[in-house]
């Protein structure tokens, strides 16, 4: 189905954002997302060139989509400084799971199924044993503040996904003015919070392909999927983001494959064989 083939677009570009996120490690995290978003957002012009209407959408609309965009990457950037890596990524994760189960609250009309249930704890399961097993099998342990915005991170990426079904009918294109404003929003951040870094050719380079890609053409990829096709079932594929970007991770790095890395294979493909067996349910009015 179409919807799937977008959704899988976007998982695997996702898939690359870790890798690009270690060769940019010493740029500050606002500087970088506001940066690869505004690139990002260029992907959008041919589109608004030819109609500038593209880009006429409601206030509300343009608000849920910086709510998105911004709202995720702000909370996160600020998990990832103040709780281990591994586990606050764990945390964030939860997101698939999240556009699973509250798909009801979100959108009229859906019912949810055990099997989808079922599936998005097989798929989450996989997922932990992919990172923890990344991060060699052993958890930092001890409590942090920072696991709250990692789960409200995940909270809003799922909300994001669902209610954008809910506003009324939007162009594809508008994902641009999201990046655009969400962009300039990290950027006013790093002004404000981030002290100044001097970027190489290098940098510029990989930015770019961040841009254009896990922060680019990655929105736009998610957002057709989620006009074309069912929430539930593409939140369950989505558990394959953290096994790609893991696996891809290890082959940069050069680590060998683990038993942890192909049972979580397992598992994630699994849960998402099961989800989309699973036919999409609606209640009547």
């Amino acid at each position: 189905m179409p919807a799937n083939l977008y959704a899988m677009g976007a998982i695997a570009l996702w898939a690359l954002l870790a890798s690009l996120g270690v060769s940019l490690k010493h740029v500050s995290p606002f500087l970088l997302t506001g940066i690869a978003l505004l690139i990002g957002s260029t992907l959008a012009l041919p589109f608004v060139l030819k109609d500038r209407r593209q880009w006429r959408i409601p206030p509300a609309t343009l608000a849920l989509g910086v709510y998105g965009l911004f709202g995720f990457h702000f909370l996160l950037f600020i998990a990832l400084r103040h709780a281990p890596a591994v586990e606050a990524n764990l945390v964030n994760y939860l997101w698939p799971l999240f556009m699973v189960v509250l798909a009801p609250l979100f959108l009229q009309g859906v019912q949810l199924r055990g099997v989808h249930v079922a599936a998005a704890l097989l798929g989450f399961a996989g997922a932990a044993i992919a990172i923890l097993g990344a991060g060699g099998g052993a958890a930092s342990g001890g409590w942090s503040w920072g696991y709250l915005p990692a789960l409200g991170s995940a909270f809003i990426w799922a909300s994001y996904s669902l209610l954008t079904q809910r506003v009324p009918p939007f162009p594809t294109a508008a994902i641009g003015l999201f990046g655009l404003v969400s962009g300039a929003l990290s950027l006013l951040c790093h002004w404000a919070l981030e002290p100044a870094v001097v970027l190489s050719a290098q940098d510029w380079l990989l930015l770019a392909v961040m841009g254009l890609g896990p922060l680019g053409a990655a929105f736009f990829l998610w957002d057709r999927a989620l006009k074309l096709g069912d929430a539930r079932q593409i939140g369950i594929l989505s558990y394959l983001t953290p096994l790609g970007s893991t696996a891809l991770l290890m082959l940069v790095s050069g680590r060998a494959l683990s038993w942890s890395i192909g049972l979580a294979a397992v598992m994630i493909i699994g849960a998402a064989m099961l989800g989309l067996r699973a036919p999409a349910k609606k209640t009547t009015s």
